[in-house]
């Protein structure tokens, strides 16, 4: 498993899990810091679960499985900012965090194997079906994911643990295991419930 030093940490209340992909808006020093330092031949970056109960001055406030992410397009916004899209590409677990001179914060960090692709079983196909609802209704999202892959239960689980509204506590309990399983067990009671 690879290892990463001084890996910057981009902790965010929105989550991207391996496969996923997110837009963001980057204004603050320390972070166009991150951006220009990721496509200078590094391990681009991670973003992070926001522990809302944690103290930010002890770095608690950072759950530790958390996702890196490459840069995969990036344009100037009109309002100044820089516009971004990442895809997450490994788990990995954070080690000890430190604060660098301007407050951008970097870890060691451990990569963790990615959930194995599996066929969507007949017992999870309402959640499948559920997602491609959720991508026609939201084309934002859709255009994200110019090849969605609907056919992979861990891939499907992923993009609902990043859209479903539970405590980050919660989501790093299904993001620490090995595989889908749990996080497709939750998805199957929540869409029986509604």
């Amino acid at each position: 498993m690879s290892q990463y030093r001084a890996l910057p940490l981009f902790p965010l209340p929105s989550h991207v899990l391996p496969g996923g992909r997110m837009a963001l808006r980057i204004f603050e020093p320390r972070y166009l810091r991150m951006v220009k330092e990721s496509y200078n031949g590094t391990n681009g970056f991670a973003i992070c679960m926001l522990n809302e109960q944690g103290s930010v001055d002890a770095n608690q406030h950072i759950w530790p499985i958390a996702t890196r992410v490459q840069i995969v397009d990036f344009t100037p916004l009109e309002d100044g900012l820089l516009g971004l899209t990442v895809e997450g590409v490994e788990r990995i677990e954070i080690g000890s965090i430190q604060t660098q001179w301007d407050g951008l914060r970097v870890a060691d960090a451990s990569a963790l194997p990615n959930w194995p692709e599996q066929p969507v079983s007949a017992e999870h196909t309402q959640a499948k079906d559920c997602l491609k609802r959720v991508f026609d209704d939201y084309p934002e999202l859709h255009s994200l994911y110019p090849q969605p892959h609907f056919d992979d239960a861990s891939w499907v689980a992923l993009r609902w643990l990043e859209l479903v509204p539970l405590p980050g506590n919660e989501k790093q309990v299904l993001y620490r295991h090995a595989d889908a399983g749990p996080t497709l067990t939750m998805l199957s009671s929540l869409l029986e419930k509604h």
